[in-house]
């Protein structure tokens, strides 16, 4: 039985109950949340959904002895960002409900897999990997893999292109200092930058705007509507179908480094391949020497950050 326990039954968590509903993957999905009545209203809602659904999933609210018996718990909990705060803005106050939830988490006696979808989610995944003492290959942040689905919807809506044909990767801090890789965009195997050259419809400015506008998405989101939830939902229940059907897929999440990309000791988003034990390797692309700046200052700004609050000697 492949269960997941949901930790945060907010936007983002009950997005993804929805969307996990709605695709064949779990049997069991148990949601934990601080407001235990709005848990148990939602494991009601979504049951009376069953009939209609593709899946004969299992559904309750419980507690933090449910996930003795969970192969993921994804993690949605925490202080959600407010308009004109960055991501990062979050670190000290989440850093400290995180430790709280893991503990919980380890104390049921969980030995699987952690998703982390809150932000800033690639220091709040490395948190989690310190307080749960879980190897690394078993936890594993959103990273871009929503900021990457944002670039392909775009750049499939600028050449008419549909998006899941559109081979383009965004990668380092799920943040202001993200980078999109266009040495390695591609359209049906040719190259985004060829494409521009060869039609004068197209150009490089454009896909500058393009890249901005990935970038800045969530501010744009957030103060129309107030959060972003449906895309962030969609991709987590992507990277758990990604594990349960053991599909040795290229996702870009927060995963550790450990010498890739010529980095160490840092959670951030970069290609890697997803199966049921958890991250089997990182891809490493060839970057040019202008994304290696970048992506070097992104890990940087992530340590800098993250320096308050860990212990490096550890």
């Amino acid at each position: 039985m492949n269960r997941v326990a949901l930790i945060g039954n907010g936007f983002v968590g009950s997005s993804y109950a929805f969307a996990l509903l709605n695709q064949p993957i779990a049997d069991e999905l148990v949601i934990i949340d601080l407001n235990k009545e709005k848990a148990e209203g939602d494991a009601m809602d979504l049951n009376h959904g069953l009939p209609f659904a593709p899946s004969t999933t299992r559904i309750w609210s419980g507690d933090y002895a449910d996930c003795e018996h969970a192969d993921i718990v994804v993690i949605c909990a925490g202080a959600n960002q407010k308009p004109g705060e960055t991501r990062l803005d979050l670190v000290e106050k989440n850093t400290k409900i995180f430790k709280a939830i893991v503990e919980q988490v380890m104390a049921s006696g969980f030995d699987g897999i952690f998703i982390v979808a809150t932000n800033p989610v690639d220091i709040l995944t490395y948190a989690t990997w310190k307080f749960s003492g879980l190897p690394k290959e078993r936890v594993i942040g959103s990273g871009t893999i929503l900021d990457t689905a944002r670039f392909r919807y775009l750049l499939g809506q600028y050449f008419h292109i549909d998006t899941r044909n559109v081979h383009a990767y965004i990668i380092g801090e799920h943040g202001d200092t993200e980078l999109p890789v266009w040495s390695h965009a591609d359209i049906g195997g040719r190259p985004v930058h060829d494409l521009i050259q060869k039609n004068d419809k197209w150009s490089a400015e454009d896909l500058d705007d393009i890249f901005v506008n990935v970038r800045d998405a969530a501010y744009d989101i957030i103060e129309r509507k107030g959060a972003t939830y449906y895309g962030i939902a969609m991709g987590l229940v992507r990277l758990t179908r990604a594990i349960f059907h053991d599909e040795n897929s290229i996702l870009t999440v927060s995963v550790h480094l450990n010498g890739e990309y010529e980095n160490d000791d840092v959670y951030i988003g970069v290609p890697a391949v997803v199966n049921r034990q958890g991250i089997r390797q990182v891809v490493e692309l060839n970057l040019n020497d202008k994304e290696k700046e970048q992506f070097n200052h992104s890990v940087n700004v992530l340590k800098e950050t993250m320096s308050s609050l860990f212990d490096k000697k550890e």
